[in-house]
């Protein structure tokens, strides 16, 4: 089981999350995707014990986890997880998240399944809510919370999201997500807690916030329709 964690300038951040990583009994391989950071990043994910990938600049989370499950996929492994660098996704709960690929090829944390405080408000909180709605009837499953990044992979996953995992803003989950389903793969949730982030500021500035309907929207439609193309396709 690899766990992936993509860092863009989270010196301050990335020791502890990996070594909270390697605590766990379940003995995860850690490896960290240095997503063209300024900082020294790479270095602090070095010497907490993981192996470091640096990627020349910044590609953005989609960018990185790509590299990630090339890296999984080329190294053999069973099954894959993201976990952030900023100590937001509770190292304690990847086995939980874990579990649910015993039932489907994506299994997703879920902040919106009556387990923590996590909150979203406004237009986000209405973009989660839309995109889950969508989502939960293309894949015939109930899913609250589409654009975590605390997921799981297997092997199928792997294989899936090395074909095609778009680097655009909400590619990674919500376009990744609408893609694997087309391919015939499922998906099922997990409840989980978030944590507040260790230090730092987020990614994500107010601006980037406010757009953030119509954007998710937006990657909504092309998901749906590079799906719809794919589907044509298959069945010509």
């Amino acid at each position: 089981m690899l766990v992936i964690v993509p860092a863009w300038n989270e010196a301050q951040n990335v020791g502890a999350t990996v070594r909270e990583i390697l605590a766990q009994p379940e003995g995860y391989s850690v490896v960290v995707i240095d997503d063209g950071s300024s900082d020294e990043t790479a270095q602090m994910a070095r010497s907490a014990g993981a192996d470091v990938l640096s990627l020349p600049f910044n590609m953005g989370v989609g960018g990185a986890m790509r590299t990630g499950f090339v890296y999984a996929q080329r190294l053999g492994f069973d099954q894959a997880i993201q976990v952030d660098a900023d100590g937001q996704h509770n190292p304690a709960d990847i086995a939980r998240v874990m579990s649910g690929l015993a039932i489907a090829d994506i299994s997703i944390g879920a902040r919106f399944a009556d387990v923590g405080d996590y909150s979203a408000k406004g237009p986000r909180r209405w973009a989660m809510k839309l995109l889950a709605s969508v989502l939960s009837r293309i894949s015939k499953k109930r899913l609250t919370d589409v654009t975590s990044g605390f997921r799981a992979a297997n092997r199928r996953a792997i294989d899936q999201y090395v074909r095609y995992y778009p680097a655009e803003y909400l590619g990674d989950t919500v376009d990744s997500l609408v893609s694997a389903i087309h391919a015939g793969l499922t998906v099922t949730q997990v409840p989980v807690a978030m944590r507040p982030r260790a230090a730092g500021k987020p990614s994500q500035n107010p601006l980037g916030a406010t757009l953030y309907l119509v954007r998710a929207v937006f990657a909504l439609s092309l998901a749906l329709m590079r799906g719809s193309r794919t589907t044509t396709v298959v069945h010509a």
